[in-house]
């Protein structure tokens, strides 16, 4: 276990000490707490993309932990929302970028106000991720059986989780103030539409017996929009924090990297295999932060609610995975 984390943790103490060496105990602390948020909300995350890594050369994998974590750190957590930004407020990103790098807390304020778009785009991406999973209906294996057996019937429906995804965005737009309904709307479905873009692509490749380079690169980029769903929000909540890049790029950065050092892990470890409801724990766990960020375009929905109930889910599934196994006969899997 430890070859697997201790590049991470080594990355950790790097960046936690340079927070420290230039903002002190202070920022020290934000970043470790920024840390510990990042990890706890992406947990599901990191088991969601354990199944598409399993399909990755090592060549790609090793990518997912080299190229991908600085798409992660730089890309998600600092280019993105300032395109985003720019985006809402029709201001040039290179605008909002000299107001990240010199005026964070303006910065920052203007992120608060690119929430709805922000949450829009990101929960709409999750929850087609998760119906999804639920919606196959060639899915054999269920752990909450009495939901996941009729949600599967209900996949025989073609392209059913469109459906739902697009009716909740649109009820969603109706219930919000006329200003931002029209940011939601386009903002979920441009999330939608993503998903099934990339989607699309994965499927196509797929069917290789061959890893090919392109098929490689797709996964990758699917692996990478994934984490930005999953961590745009956790961007604007770090602004109620700190205004400061610096600490809040670290904090994110080293959950980002331990969170990528547990999915290679997993699939390295075959968790997924031993454990088997550990899949449909996360898939409810990002069901139910998509479902949190919906609501929060209408009410304030505090990240510890968020983050306790994709552990929750995780942590469930984990020990109805051992109870399995030992009613199975098996040996315990870690």
């Amino acid at each position: 276990m430890i070859r697997f984390f201790l590049p991470s943790a080594l990355v950790s103490l790097v960046a936690l000490g340079t927070v420290f060496a230039i903002g002190g105990t202070q920022a020290l602390f934000i970043a470790a707490l920024l840390s510990i948020l990042e990890i706890t909300l992406s947990f599901d995350n990191a088991v969601v993309n354990a199944r598409v890594l399993k399909r990755m050369s090592a060549l790609w994998q090793k990518r997912f932990l080299t190229w991908g974590i600085l798409i992660a750190v730089v890309g998600t957590r600092f280019v993105l929302p300032i395109l985003i930004v720019s985006a809402v407020v029709w201001i040039s990103p290179i605008a909002v970028t000299q107001l990240a790098l010199f005026d964070p807390t303006h910065y920052g304020e203007l992120l608060e106000g690119a929430k709805y778009a922000i949450n829009s785009f990101g929960a709409a991406f999750l929850i087609m991720v998760s119906l999804k999973y639920f919606l196959d209906h060639a899915k054999t294996v269920h752990w909450i059986s009495i939901v996941e057996k009729h949600l599967t019937s209900w996949g025989r429906i073609e392209a059913i989780e469109i459906a739902l995804a697009l009716s909740i965005v649109a009820g969603l737009s109706f219930l919000v103030p006329p200003q931002v309904s029209g940011t939601i709307l386009v903002s979920g479905v441009i999330g939608i539409i993503l998903f099934i873009i990339m989607e699309g692509i994965t499927s196509a490749f797929s069917i290789e017996t061959k890893e090919t380079a392109a098929q490689g690169l797709a996964l990758f980029v699917y692996l990478n929009m994934l984490d930005s769903a999953f961590s745009l929000d956790s961007v604007v909540g770090a602004f109620a924090l700190t205004s400061a890049i610096p600490v809040i790029v670290a904090g994110l950065g080293i959950g980002a990297y331990f969170v990528r050092s547990l999915t290679v892990y997993m699939v390295k470890q075959h968790t997924l295999d031993t454990l088997i409801f550990l899949e449909h724990g996360a898939h409810w766990a990002i069901f139910g932060l998509a479902i949190s960020m919906f609501v929060s375009l209408l009410t304030e929905v505090p990240e510890v609610i968020t983050g306790t109930i994709g552990v929750a889910f995780v942590v469930a599934a984990y020990y109805s995975s051992l109870q399995f196994r030992s009613a199975n006969g098996a040996h315990h899997p870690l």
